[in-house]
């Protein structure tokens, strides 16, 4: 099975993912998805035959909305869907801005942003088309998402907070077969 097909079928057996995707989908932002660590954490979770625990401090939901930067607007959409959930966890950034924030030059669409995230296995987004077919966005594949291995991006140019990050992080606690590469 390929790994598009596989992460859409696991996405689909958890009921919280497809409701929050739902209530995304909902807002009707222009190339949005749900992503980063509330999707990888989810994955590493069963391929480790964890039951799904709630090992995310955010839910993070990105889009890309050149015409409206503001960040009132971001804030605005998480207190929207904080609403909408009971659930404080929601985290929403509109990535046609947050170039500024990186130091990068200004990103074209949202799986360009991705592109810049640190870790590979995290720059992945998962969104819900009309039709409830899974669109997932992952401009470096899903390879690593599966084999466990954690490696800086490409793009990601900062190596010494990409290392400090994933040590941080401790993942390798919560997910012992994990393999995390050093940049």
């Amino acid at each position: 099975m390929q790994y598009e097909e596989r992460l859409v079928q696991t996405l689909r057996q958890h009921e919280q993912i497809m409701q929050d995707l739902r209530i995304v989908r909902s807002l009707e932002l222009p190339d949005c998805y749900i992503g980063a660590g509330y999707i990888r954490n989810y994955i590493w979770d069963d391929l480790h035959g964890f039951t799904r625990r709630e090992l995310h401090s955010d839910i993070d939901v990105v889009y890309f909305n050149a015409a409206d930067l503001r960040e009132e607007r971001d804030y605005e959409l998480e207190q929207e869907l904080c609403t909408a959930t009971g659930n404080t966890k929601w985290s929403v950034k509109n990535q046609a801005r947050m170039h500024l924030r990186n130091g990068d030059m200004p990103y074209h669409s949202t799986e360009d942003a991705l592109r810049f995230w640190p870790e590979q296995v995290t720059a992945i987004g998962v969104q819900l088309h009309a039709d409830d077919q899974i669109r997932i966005c992952a401009p470096y594949g899903l390879e690593d998402l599966y084999a466990l291995v954690v490696r800086k991006s490409p793009a990601f140019m900062d190596a010494a907070y990409y290392n400090e990050r994933v040590c941080k992080k401790n993942w390798q606690q919560h997910w012992p077969k994990l393999t995390i590469v050093r940049a």
